[in-house]
C-alpha cells in the first residue's frame, strides 16, 4: 500500500472461508532455510481465530520431493508433506534459502523444486518472504509484476531478474495473487496483511497481540538501510507523530507539525524522511488511511462522518484517496470488512 510504504492491489475476502473450510497455506521449506522465516507463517497465521475461537488456516510445511532439509542453522527439517501439499494448496508461501547461490546469478532452480512449483494450481495465492522473492522470478513467476525483496540484495535482484520490477522502499508488495516481502520481520508484517485481508483488522490486530508484534508498521525499508548514526543531540519526531495522531481529523499542516517538533520545516522533513522512510505528508494520509478503515469495519458512522473523523474533511476526499490506496471506495470496503450484525 503506497500510503503506508506498503503496495497493493486490493483487499478481498478468503474464498475458502466463504466455502465453510479452513484456508490451506502450504510452506515450502527448501535447503538453507532459515529457521525464523520458516516459522513465520505457522506463528502467524496459526494466530488467527474466528469469533469462537476456532483457527482460520491450516498450516503445512512441506518440502520439494518429501525429502528432509538442511536448515541454516544447522538441523534437520523434517516435513509434515511434500509437493502435493503445494498442489492442495490456496496460498503457497516461500521463506528464503541460503543454499541455491546460483539463483542470485538468474541461475535455474533444482529440477525437483521447479516440478514442484509446475503443480500449483492456477489461481493460488503465492508469496515469498525476504529472498523467498528469488524463488519466485527464477520460476518466472515475477516477470512483469512488481515486487520486492531485502533492500541489500536489490542491485543484484536487478542484474538477475531485469523483467521484474522491483521495489526496494516498501515492506511489502501486494500485487493480488501474488506478494512479496522484503528481509525477515517483514514477512510478519505481509502476514498479518494477508489476514487483514482475508479477514478484517480486527482479526488481524487479535492475531498481531498474540504474537506481541505490532499490527501494523509504519514506514518501508527506507528506514532499515544502513546510515550514519543522528546526531543525538537533535530531537526526533516520535513525539510530534505520535501527537498528530491524537489530531487527525485537524487540518494539519506541515509547519504545524515543524513547529510542534521545534524543528526547522527542512530539518524536520529531513528527519522524518530518515526515520519513518516517507515525507511528513505521505504518513499522514497513511494513519488518516488507517483510521478511516477502522472506523468503516467497526462503526455505522456515515461516510461523510468517517471522512472528517479521519481528517479527509471530506467524503469526496475520502472516495479518491482510498481508491488511490486501496482500490476500492469506502462502501465496497465497509461492505468487505464491515461487522456482520
Amino acid at each position: 500500500m503506497s500510503t503506508a510504504r506498503q503496495v497493493t492491489a486490493g483487499t478481498d475476502r478468503s474464498r475458502t472461508a466463504r466455502a465453510g473450510r479452513r484456508h490451506r497455506i502450504a510452506v515450502l521449506a527448501l535447503p538453507g532455510v532459515p529457521p525464523f522465516e520458516l516459522g513465520i507463517p505457522s506463528r502467524v497465521f496459526g494466530s488467527a481465530l474466528d469469533s469462537e475461537g476456532h483457527p482460520l488456516y491450516e498450516v503445512v510445511v512441506c518440502t520439494a520431493d518429501a525429502a528432509p532439509v538442511l536448515s541454516d542453522a544447522g538441523f534437520m527439517v523434517q516435513p509434515a508433506a511434500g509437493p502435493e501439499a503445494l498442489a492442495e494448496a490456496d496460498t503457497v508461501i516461500v521463506p528464503p534459502t541460503h543454499a541455491m547461490p546460483e539463483l542470485g546469478r538468474g541461475g535455474p532452480l533444482p529440477p525437483e523444486v521447479t516440478e514442484a512449483i509446475a503443480g500449483i494450481r492456477p489461481g493460488t495465492r503465492l508469496v515469498s518472504i525476504c529472498s523467498g522473492s528469488y524463488v519466485l522470478a527464477a520460476a518466472g513467476l515475477l516477470d512483469g509484476r512488481p515486487a520486492t525483496t531485502h533492500w541489500n540484495l536489490t542491485p543484484e535482484f536487478r542484474r538477475a531478474y531485469p523483467k521484474v520490477k522491483v521495489d526496494e522502499e516498501v515492506l511489502f508488495v501486494d500485487d493480488g495473487d501474488v506478494l512479496t516481502s522484503a528481509g525477515v520481520a517483514a514477512g510478519v508484517d505481509l502476514c498479518l496483511h494477508l489476514i487483514r485481508r482475508d479477514h478484517g483488522a480486527a482479526t488481524a490486530n487479535r492475531a498481531a497481540r498474540m504474537c506481541v508484534v505490532p499490527p501494523w508498521r509504519d514506514g518501508g525499508q527506507a528506514q532499515y538501510v544502513d546510515r550514519p548514526i543522528p546526531d543525538p543531540t537533535v530531537a526526533g519526531t516520535t513525539a510530534t507523530r505520535a501527537w498528530a495522531l491524537e489530531h487527525l481529523d485537524e487540518p494539519l499542516s506541515l509547519a504545524q507539525l515543524a513547529e510542534h517538533a521545534r524543528m526547522s520545516l527542512r530539518s524536520f522533513t529531513r528527519r522524518f524522511r530518515d526515520e519513518v522512510g516517507m515525507t511528513p505528508v505521505q504518513w499522514l494520509t497513511a494513519q488518516r488511511l488507517e483510521l478511516a478503515k477502522q472506523l468503516l469495519e467497526t462503526t455505522d458512522l456515515s461516510i461523510d462522518l468517517v471522512a472528517h473523523r479521519a481528517g479527509f474533511g471530506s467524503a469526496n476526499s475520502l472516495r479518491a484517496h482510498m481508491r488511490a490506496g486501496l482500490g476500492v471506495s469506502p462502501a465496497v470496503y465497509r461492505r468487505a470488512f464491515g461487522a456482520r450484525p
